[in-house]
């Protein structure tokens, strides 16, 4: 996931917007893994994990976006995809050997604070996001970053934020919803949105597929 939008508060909301190769293969939201129950989430069918779970039960979510550092080595990298779901389910970032993992950015929410975890190959830093409403991107909290400046100011002035991802996709780099056509062919989008509520009544979540209407 390369966005992600938070706002505090009750309920606390988060909407994240995916970007991924149009054909690496994946499905929507449910119950995918045995070894988690009842956490929610799309799944990667490549890799096996997930961009954002959700643990209704506790009131949970947990949200991953790739990040800017030093890889990991080939030879002992494992996927990222799995942070999210042992996050959202430990309620925390357990103990593991992040040098398998490249680096990234987990936000880890909950009724009661919002944690962000980075880590950039070497460093793990360990963070809250302020009260009022925050963009992660692939930079981290990073206010000068293009999409930031041009959309935290959108979310922040509307409720409906379903409007913001009408936009046609574009490859301008302030864009929110994106496609960039690549010289080989392949195809960079934003895949699917889905927002969530965390308040102490329930979670609720949605989730559009923006595949739905063109070419994968």
């Amino acid at each position: 996931m390369c966005t992600l939008i938070v706002k505090t508060g009750q309920p606390l909301t988060l909407m994240g917007v995916r970007d991924e190769y149009a054909d690496r293969p994946w499905e929507g939201p449910g119950e995918h893994w045995p070894e988690y129950p009842g956490v929610l989430g799309g799944r990667d069918l490549k890799a096996g994990g997930t961009w954002l779970a959700v643990a209704p039960g506790p009131r949970r979510a947990a949200a991953l976006l790739n990040g800017r550092g030093r890889p990991a080595p080939e030879t002992t990298r494992i996927s990222r995809g799995d942070l999210a779901l042992r996050a959202v389910s430990a309620g925390e970032l357990p103990e593991l050997d992040l040098t398998r993992y490249d680096p990234f950015h987990l936000v880890l929410a909950d009724l009661t604070r919002v944690r962000l975890y980075s880590w950039d190959g070497e460093r793990l830093s360990v963070g809250e996001l302020p009260d009022g409403t925050s963009m992660v991107v692939n930079t981290g909290l990073d206010p000068a970053n293009e999409r930031v400046a041009a959309f935290q100011p959108r979310f922040e002035s509307t409720a409906d934020w379903g409007e913001l991802i009408t936009d046609p996709p574009s490859d301008d780099p302030a864009a929110l919803i994106i496609r960039h056509e690549l010289p080989d062919g392949r195809v960079f989008a934003s895949l699917s949105v889905m927002r969530v509520t965390l308040a102490p009544e329930g979670v609720t979540y949605g989730f559009t597929d923006l595949t739905a209407d063109r070419d994968r």
